[in-house]
């Protein structure tokens, strides 16, 4: 008995520190997972906070430390040690496990970013919880993936996701695409390209504009929904981007190809080619775009169509917010009335058309009821009416052209309505709808919005900010000859 009761063998005291834990945490989940049901008395125990706070102070002091990490990096001479419990490790992490399961040191190597961060990725290990800022996400995320820690990444990758209206000194959205891509997030991807998307015009005021890799300038380039002032600041921002990389000429000519000149007004275009450089080293690579486009201008719409396809993406315009395209629509109190506003818009974007206007109406409802749910008078001797409940409405926008004119031959109008949400004191596009000249609204318009709630999302200053865009579509009316 003296000698057991001496110093014990290290395995003795590894299984001793995890027997414990474990009684502990069980002790918790018998507790939470009381039956409450047919007893008045029964209640639950919750000191799930205390056992935190014990893991935390575990991990500070090292008590009861079965294994050691060892944390180097290039950027210092010494390692960061931590004295850290196999188990809890090995329950969070399948590498941990496999590298502790034969020894009880290990030393890491670590790029300085993810080493700054280990102390925080370690003290995740253990209480299940992290505080992340902007520039810890891609380091953190790849901790958790390197070691296999799935519910960190994760919930890395949702916060990704969730913050890329963040405002930073430097941006981060460019940034968190490209490691996506990298990794292979998919989710995070989309997420990132729909964000620079529908926010183009602050991305290209901002420092990462110029980090923008090829791919990703190109991914943009063929998108009909990038949401920007006009076409003009488009070619503008990418002349800016074309001079600071100095690409190899079949990638700045792939580039300039991709904008949309026939959008462009004559004037305009003619600027361009006394005065962009870009545009005069390149000339030749889109002097048939350019010939093109005015041709565009300067034919009647439904004559240039007989010879050119005009169903293509270079006749299509993008969600331009010149006032000419749409108009913005700040409605207060949404969830009060019934609104209506009007607007005109030019007829198209060909100068043939820059005289003509046409007329929108809006109708905008906050508790529109499907046929389904409408009131309606029962049987009954009292005649009583179905009682209706406000949240069985919902949200409804109508866009009508007020005329019809000869004029429209030939051309149809694709519809857009951005909604701006305040986010980090940001205005910000955080949802678009569109839909086509056969239907006058959009099906599911703000379809899972809560503008009961002066704390609602979707409301900035208890107001809905709207941005309401008519992109005529021209359409070829002969088959085009090849």
């Amino acid at each position: 008995m003296a000698r057991l009761t001496g110093a014990r063998p290290v395995a003795a005291r590894r299984w001793g520190c995890a027997a414990a834990f474990l009684l502990l945490l069980l002790t918790v989940q018998a507790a939470q997972k009381a039956d409450l049901s047919g007893d008045a008395t029964a209640a639950t125990i919750n000191h799930s906070l205390t056992l935190l706070q014990r893991l935390q102070e575990l991990l500070q002091n090292g008590n009861g430390s079965d294994s050691v990490l060892r944390v180097r990096s290039a950027a210092s001479d010494e390692a960061k040690v931590f004295h850290t419990h196999q188990l809890l490790l090995s329950l969070q992490s399948e590498v941990f496990e496999s590298l502790l399961r034969n020894q009880s040191v290990i030393t890491l190597h670590e790029p300085p970013e993810t080493a700054a961060l280990f102390e925080k990725f370690i003290r995740y290990l253990y209480c299940g919880g992290v505080s992340i800022l902007l520039h810890q996400a891609i380091p953190l995320h790849q901790l958790a993936s390197k070691y296999r820690v799935w519910g960190l990444q994760r919930g890395v990758a949702e916060y990704m996701r969730s913050h890329l209206a963040s405002e930073s000194s430097q941006g981060h959205v460019v940034g968190w695409y490209h490691y996506a891509v990298r990794v292979g997030d998919v989710a995070l991807q989309e997420s990132c390209l729909q964000f620079l998307a529908w926010n183009l015009s602050a991305v290209l005021g901002s420092a990462e504009w110029g980090s923008v890799s090829v791919e990703l300038l190109l991914l943009l380039l063929e998108r009909s929904d990038l949401v920007l002032h006009s076409e003009l600041e488009l070619y503008t921002a990418v002349e800016g981007w074309l001079s600071r990389r100095q690409p190899e000429a079949p990638v700045a000519e792939r580039v300039l190809r991709s904008i949309r000149y026939p959008m462009i007004a004559p004037s305009q275009l003619f600027r361009l080619q006394a005065q962009s450089a870009v545009l005069a080293r390149h000339r030749g690579a889109v002097q048939d775009l350019l010939f093109q486009a005015f041709q565009f201008h300067a034919a009647s719409p439904l004559h240039f169509a007989k010879y050119f396809d005009v169903n293509c993406s270079m006749f299509l315009p993008r969600n331009y917010l010149a006032p000419s395209w749409g108009s913005q629509w700040v409605i207060t109190n949404p969830a009060r009335d019934d609104r209506s506003t009007s607007f005109q818009t030019q007829l198209g974007p060909s100068s043939h058309d820059a005289g003509k206007r046409v007329t929108w109406n809006v109708l905008f409802s906050p508790r529109w009821l499907p046929v389904s749910l409408r009131p309606v008078y029962s049987d009954s001797v009292s005649g009583a009416i179905q009682p209706v409940r406000i949240e069985d409405g919902r949200p409804r926008l109508v866009i009508t052209p007020a005329m019809s004119s000869p004029d429209f031959a030939g051309v149809s109008f694709q519809k857009t309505v951005l909604v701006g949400v305040r986010q980090q004191g940001r205005v910000l596009v955080k949802h678009a709808y569109s839909f086509h000249q056969s239907s006058d609204e959009a099906p599911d318009f703000l379809a899972h919005a809560d503008l009961q709630k002066r704390t609602s999302e979707y409301l900035i200053d208890n107001s809905l900010h709207l941005h309401i865009i008519i992109k005529p579509v021209y359409h070829s009316l002969i088959k085009v000859k090849k």
